[in-house]
């Protein structure tokens, strides 16, 4: 495929953040659409996440951005025109406090929950086994557990948005990377790539843990940095694992996938802060500690692989939405600290929102960049 001279709007990055801001801009009637990807769609966070989505948060915003979200890959199959499936399957969360200090918390996360119409329940340790019978309860002291909650297909998801989006006239263009953006008197006005210039008044960097390079081809720093997380996959094994098992003090995320593997990941702080996916034993290691400790009755089975993949983090662990004050027509999407597949049709939503001047569905004007200089952070703690 050619590349264009012109467009009306460029977007960096072909993840699922990329082509669901695409497809939610070309559906409300935006042409000359463009989005750059410098390998293949899905290549980067979105197709080595873990790809679960969850609507229990402790902060009333990310609980919305969530709510969007969910209700969106419920329909999406169907909203999408997509042939195939997305693989939705809403099996619920439960999430583990290891601690009575924790424990309380999840009670006022439930209460907030329950008062946007989210259905969590708190549970105790007794009630939180009859739905995962292998769990050592002598781990927590209380549960959570949203049946909404779920998992779904990356590569389908993202598919299905880049297919919908190219059906609406989008031009996706890989193994094609941007190498400079042109800036002059403070507004955009092209980015270069290696297939050649595409004029342009609007770029919205979406590249996920490449989001701070493109970033400076525009003269900007933004205040992120990417974190190396990995994830570990067993051998098919019979239904044991209904739901995904979380624990943010247990720092560890498990889930059995449909074909029946048990995929698990977890947080470490002295993982690289660069752009590697190489795989190392010492998570291998602490994941199967970790995991045999919760869950005793998988210390048995089976390692396949492990691949890694990258956190674009930011310091309050929330993402960053919107223009860039200084340089016109550039928007961000990024830094989504490990949850933006998750929030996909929601960032989608709102930086379409943004982009064409209409009102917020969900009020992230906050979430911008400018609140890092501010020290108006806004610190989300329900995270692995």
């Amino acid at each position: 495929m050619s590349i264009p001279s012109s467009a009306s709007v460029v977007i960096v990055g072909g993840g699922v953040s990329g082509c669901a801001i695409a497809w939610t801009l070309a559906q409300k009637g935006v042409k000359d659409i463009v989005v750059l990807e410098k390998d293949t769609l899905a290549h980067g966070s979105t197709g080595r996440c873990g790809a679960g989505v969850r609507m229990q948060w402790g902060a009333e915003r990310n609980c919305q951005l969530a709510q969007f979200s969910i209700d969106f890959f419920e329909r999406a199959n169907d909203i999408l025109g997509y042939e195939r499936d997305i693989e939705f399957e809403q099996t619920g969360y439960l999430i583990v406090a290891a601690n009575e200090k924790e424990a309380a918390q999840f009670k006022k996360n439930v209460a907030l929950q329950n008062s946007l119409g989210i259905p969590s329940v708190y549970l105790t340790p007794e009630e939180a086994k009859d739905i995962v019978p292998h769990i050592d309860t002598s781990q927590f002291v209380a549960a959570t557990f949203c049946p909404k909650d779920g998992h779904l297909n990356p590569f389908h998801t993202t598919e299905a948005y880049a297919l919908a989006a190219e059906r609406l006239g989008v031009t996706i263009l890989k193994h094609t990377k941007v190498v400079g953006i042109e800036v002059e008197n403070g507004k955009i006005e092209a980015v270069n790539t290696t297939q050649g210039r595409i004029a342009t008044p609007i770029v919205v960097n979406a590249a996920g843990g490449w989001s701070k390079e493109i970033g400076a081809m525009a003269g900007i720093d933004i205040p992120i940095y990417v974190q190396r997380h990995q994830i570990l996959v067993t051998e098919p094994l019979e239904p044991v694992l209904t739901p995904m098992v979380m624990g943010f003090s247990c720092n560890i995320y498990i889930q059995q996938v449909p074909h029946g593997s048990i995929m698990m990941g977890r947080s470490d702080d002295t993982e690289p802060f660069d752009l590697r996916v190489t795989s190392g034993w010492k998570f291998l290691e602490e994941m199967t500690r970790t995991c045999g400790t919760l869950l005793p009755y998988l210390r048995s089975a089976k390692i396949v692989r492990q691949w890694a993949g990258h956190y674009c983090m930011t310091e309050d662990a929330q993402p960053i939405y919107g223009p860039v004050p200084g340089v016109e027509g550039f928007y961000l999407a990024l830094g989504f600290s490990g949850h933006g597949f998750m929030l996909a049709p929601a960032t989608g939503q709102m930086i379409s929102e943004m982009i064409l001047g209409e009102p917020l569905t969900i009020d992230v004007s906050d979430l911008d960049i400018g609140r890092f200089e501010r020290r108006e952070l806004f610190f989300e703690y329900s995270v692995v």
